[in-house]
């Protein structure tokens, strides 16, 4: 059997290089296409490495440098589309989206016209455009398979039952680098406090989403798309340890949970390898060395982060991409020391209010509702935010 033909969007990135990984350690997995936005010396490296057939760079200045490192046969793209072409020229049998932010969007959609199989670590492309990429997968017979650890573990919890089985699916927080901090002094928290998350190696934005815990409220966005389900099935609770990843309750009152190391490379090897498993080199799961498992509820600035995501859900429309590109103002303001961290949430919150409403949902009205509320965060930001978190504990 041939071995399966991956693209990787966003290939410098921790996910990226993780799946990179994974692809080594296998015969059955090829990395056909590698695309970034501006790392054009990791890039060129992986390139070296892995041989691709095309490479992509976002970044046009970055590229001229990244072309002297190419291996002969690497064939190079460059500028904003350059992804979406990447995909279309590779004709990958999987896609696996790791870009942060809107950019994976087109090429997510390129994806779904080649037919490859998509494989997605991004929020961002559901959150904002779940309405228009689930429907269009559907259409095409191509698979959306999550790679967020808590969606994977739904997508396996559901093997175990129908849909229409399904009572509800918990999705599991371990609460960040602030967990356990009292409400004024997380508001208060810097930036190197709020990114020393104390389980996952993560990027700077997902890092600052998981101690905010907006990462949640995205998660909530991004099942209801994935899965079919209404808010009033999905819950989110604090756990700790990040061992049991999610489980899903069947209306029989059967709980099934998915558990494993805290380690993203289970999740993104499910999906490259999917229908099939990998055999990895893996520690087994000690659970008498962890001694117990920990589960609490969500409250205070926790509950109400998460609670932007059940909004989103509810009013519909282009409101997942408003919670989006609001929150990515918000976290790029904080990381640049423009904000406190405890002005993320209320700003998004604000933003997310005043959403727009769009009768038809479409890829351009998707794109100038980002448009719109990072422009409505940024006149919150020139106008001087608010000095406190006001309305909540």
């Amino acid at each position: 059997m041939s071995a399966k033909r991956v693209a990787i969007l966003g290939s410098t990135g921790s996910i990226g290089r993780q799946s990179l990984e994974v692809i080594a350690a296998t015969d059955s997995l090829r990395a056909c296409a590698l695309a970034a936005g501006s790392n054009w010396q990791l890039l060129g490296e992986q390139a070296r490495r892995f041989r691709p057939q095309i490479v992509a760079l976002s970044n046009a200045d970055a590229a001229e440098r990244l072309r002297a490192m190419l291996p002969a046969g690497v064939e190079m793209l460059a500028g904003p589309s350059a992804m979406t072409e990447l995909v279309r020229r590779s004709r990958p049998d999987v896609v696996l989206s790791g870009v942060v932010g809107t950019a994976g969007l087109a090429p997510t959609l390129a994806a779904i016209e080649a037919g490859a199989t998509l494989a997605i670590a991004n929020k961002e492309t559901l959150v904002m455009a779940g309405a228009i990429v689930m429907p269009a997968a559907r259409k095409a017979g191509v698979a959306v398979l999550p790679v967020d650890s808590e969606h994977s573990a739904i997508f396996q919890c559901l093997c175990a039952g129908r849909r229409e089985e399904v009572a509800r699916v918990v999705i599991t927080a371990s609460g960040g680098a602030l967990r356990g901090w009292e409400h004024q002094r997380a508001e208060q928290a810097t930036v190197q406090e709020a990114l020393d998350h104390p389980t996952w190696q993560m990027g700077p934005k997902v890092t600052i989403d998981s101690a905010t815990l907006i990462n949640k409220a995205l998660e909530v966005v991004e099942a209801h798309w994935l899965f079919d389900l209404p808010a009033e099935q999905i819950q989110v609770v604090l756990h700790e340890e990040s061992i049991v990843h999610s489980y899903v309750e069947f209306r029989d009152g059967s709980v099934i949970a998915q558990m494993g190391r805290p380690d993203m490379a289970l999740p993104i090897a499910y999906a490259l390898s999917y229908p099939q498993r990998l055999d990895r080199a893996t520690p087994p799961l000690d659970l008498p060395a962890l001694g117990k498992l920990t589960f609490s509820a969500l409250d205070g600035r926790l509950a109400r982060a998460v609670e932007l995501g059940y909004q989103a859900i509810t009013r519909g429309g282009v409101t997942g991409a408003v919670l989006n590109a609001a929150n990515e103002t918000a976290v790029q303001a904080f990381l640049d020391g423009r904000i406190r961290f405890g002005q993320i949430v209320p700003l998004v919150e604000d933003v997310l209010s005043r959403s727009p409403a769009m009768s038809e949902i479409t890829l351009e009205a998707l794109l100038e509702a980002d448009r719109w509320a990072r422009a409505q965060l940024q006149a919150r930001l020139t106008a001087g935010a608010p000095a406190q978190a006001t309305g909540h504990t």
